[in-house]
């Protein structure tokens, strides 16, 4: 068969194609704009600033000009500046968290304690008397490892284990998750069936077993998750085990109870058990927006090097630069 040639006999509107491709036209319709922040969700957990048409947006022009994410931010920046637009541009590590695609959460689950504050405290202080027990609640707690935010909360009586409360805590994320991180306490048949119903084969379960678990009689032709987890423990040890399944990141739901504890304290203030589900509710929103508020924003970090602004030390010194660059 003889090769085919293509020859190109309208060069007239050829070459105007060309041209056409590196005309810089850009406009934004209100459609757009309506869709630019995201759905607020109806769930607890923390509310996403940005829709998906907006990271695409800035990938897609990242793309087109060959740019990495810095210069892309900056690019769209400047585009909603000379268009007189007020839309919120995200940053650029935004982009490359959410530029691959639907994120799925990476959930940490941990549980603590809280007392309750009642009279019987000002009994035991006033009569110089001991209380026979104290009445306590459970907080139970899933930790999102991407955005450092509280994707799930719950709060029950002492009485209740991690175990039985893990599918309230589950109805409450409505994103695919990628990978879930607890202790000993979910080490459960039970635990691991129910979170591959709900997200599917893909999802990463990495549970330590206990120390006297024992393999499931068909573990040689088919092996369990818990049994995937003894063997390589007793293959490599279970310190190596945890540096190459990614366990310590479990440590980051210990700090946030940490964190609830210094910051809102160790008691509840409400009577009732309704308000105070209520009043923890309430304290994963204020959490959630002070790990929002701790994000740097581009307002905020304008013209100050990336370097500068991990010193805390240095950040007087170059605001008074920047002061005085800008008065003379």
């Amino acid at each position: 068969m003889l090769k085919q040639k293509h020859r190109v006999t309208n060069w007239a509107e050829y070459n105007e194609s060309l041209r056409r491709r590196g005309n810089l036209t850009v406009w934004i319709s209100e459609e757009p704009l309506a869709l630019w922040s995201g759905p607020r969700r109806t769930k607890p957990g923390g509310q996403p600033v940005y829709s998906d048409l907006p990271i695409e947006t800035c990938m897609t022009l990242g793309m087109v000009f060959r740019q990495p994410l810095p210069q892309t931010q900056g690019l769209m920046c400047s585009i909603s500046k000379l268009l007189g637009v007020e839309i919120a541009v995200s940053s650029f590590p935004i982009l490359s968290r959410r530029g691959n695609g639907p994120a799925g959460i990476q959930l940490a689950v941990d549980s603590t304690g809280l007392m309750i504050h009642d009279a019987s405290e000002w009994r035991e202080e006033k009569h110089k008397t001991e209380r026979k027990w104290r009445s306590w609640r459970k907080l139970h707690l899933g930790l999102d490892l991407v955005s450092s935010e509280i994707a799930c909360s719950d709060l029950t009586i002492d009485g209740v284990g991690d175990s039985t409360a893990l599918p309230g805590l589950l109805d409450q994320i409505d994103a695919p998750a990628d990978l879930f991180l607890a202790d000993g306490a979910y080490d459960r048949d039970p635990t691991c069936d129910l979170l591959l119903e709900r997200f599917g084969e893909g999802i990463e379960i990495v549970i330590p077993p206990r120390k006297n678990a024992m393999l499931s009689p068909d573990a040689a032709q088919n092996p369990t998750i818990c049994d995937r987890q003894i063997f390589k423990i007793k293959g490599y040890g279970r310190i190596a085990w945890q540096n190459t399944s990614g366990y310590k990141q479990r440590s980051r739901s210990e700090t946030l109870m940490g964190r609830w504890k210094v910051v809102i304290g160790t008691k509840l203030k409400a009577r009732s058990f309704e308000n105070q589900r209520t009043e923890a509710r309430i304290v994963v929103r204020l959490l959630n927006r002070m790990t929002e508020f701790g994000r740097p924003s581009l307002e905020r970090t304008a013209g100050i090097p990336s370097r500068v602004r991990r010193v805390p030390n240095w950040r007087r010194s170059v605001q008074h630069d920047l002061c005085n660059s800008n008065s003379t």
